[in-house]
């Protein structure tokens, strides 16, 4: 923990404040995570910067508004990925302004158009979900195949999905609970029977105690979420799959169940989002396809009322 005390106009760096920043964050335990994400966006900062040594009350308006510049002229970075990064430095920057270590200011997060979110195609499913043959295959890529199931199946992080652990998996109810997730609120989710069926037969191969995580290394301990993304790039390359995150099975789960008819609300819970703002963005992502069975659910369409023939008759 660093040593700093808070007292008003203290000359301090930029790194020290961050530091403090950061401790502040373990003190609230945000996860390993989020602790993650903010040390990745203040390395994009500490470059821009050059010396995170320089007085952190040096830093003002002017400072972020070029560095929102030096990240558009960088051209790796699109309109989502410069807010994304601004985000972890305002978040850090407010900090700083709270601790009266720095004249406060607003800062504003751009507006960007949103795109569609890149989920995988029913083609593409189809390769993925094919179950490997039990004689030929290794069993990492049999994991990989229960593992994808597993994400396509329950909406899940990656993050959350390589912290449940066996015991979690109550077949008897048809639920599994997660206790690790990225609002740190624990919930359950639904155990359908196809998923329910693929687990029971894994954990025969898998073997393991209760409390060991479902998804292990090859020493039976938690998975690391590098090295899952890494086999699940291979996974999906050799069956000639170009797209190969983790993250498109959530996207991919929360179109179909749109798609599907599957009401917003249960959708809010089973992604675990506090209110309806991300789901609704799925939703008005996913417009394009709105029109698939649009009939078949639209409520004018199910009546039947104004489907009769009849002669157009004029009063004059």
């Amino acid at each position: 923990m660093s040593k700093l005390t808070f007292h008003s106009n203290s000359n301090y760096t930029v790194k020290e404040v961050f530091d403090e920043f950061i401790d502040y964050g373990i003190i609230k335990n945000l996860t390993d995570e989020t602790i993650g994400w903010y040390r990745m966006q203040y390395s994009i900062f500490q470059q821009f910067l050059k010396n995170d040594e320089l007085d952190i009350s040096e830093i003002s308006y002017q400072t972020v508004s070029d560095y929102i510049l030096y990240l558009r002229k960088k051209g790796t970075c699109n309109e989502m990925t410069v807010n994304s990064y601004l985000k972890g430095i305002r978040a850090f920057l407010y900090y700083a302004m709270e601790k009266e270590y720095l004249v406060p200011f607003k800062i504003k997060i751009p507006k960007a158009n949103k795109k569609i979110k890149e989920t995988y195609s029913d083609d593409e499913l189809k390769v993925l979900l094919k179950k490997p043959n039990m004689k030929e295959s290794t069993f990492n890529e049999y994991k990989m195949w229960v593992f994808i199931n597993y994400l396509l199946g329950t909406g899940n992080r990656i993050s959350t999905a390589l912290n449940v652990r066996i015991c979690e998996v109550d077949f008897k109810n048809g639920m599994v609970q997660m206790n690790h997730t990225k609002n740190r609120i624990a919930q359950f989710v639904p155990l359908s029977q196809t998923l329910s069926n693929i687990l029971k037969e894994y954990l025969r191969y898998r073997k393991g105690n209760p409390e060991d995580y479902l998804f292990c290394n090859s020493y039976g301990e938690k998975g690391d979420i590098r090295t899952y993304q890494e086999m699940l790039k291979r996974y999906n390359n050799k069956r000639g799959v170009s797209k190969t995150s983790a993250h498109l099975f959530r996207h991919t789960f929360a179109k179909k169940w749109i798609l599907n008819g599957g009401d917003v609300f249960r959708l809010q819970k089973i992604l675990g989002h506090s209110d309806l703002t991300v789901v609704k963005e799925y939703v008005n992502m996913f417009g394009n396809d709105m029109a698939v069975n649009f009939d078949k659910y639209n409520p004018l369409d199910r009546m039947k009322i104004n489907q009769q023939k009849s002669k157009i008759r004029m009063v004059m």
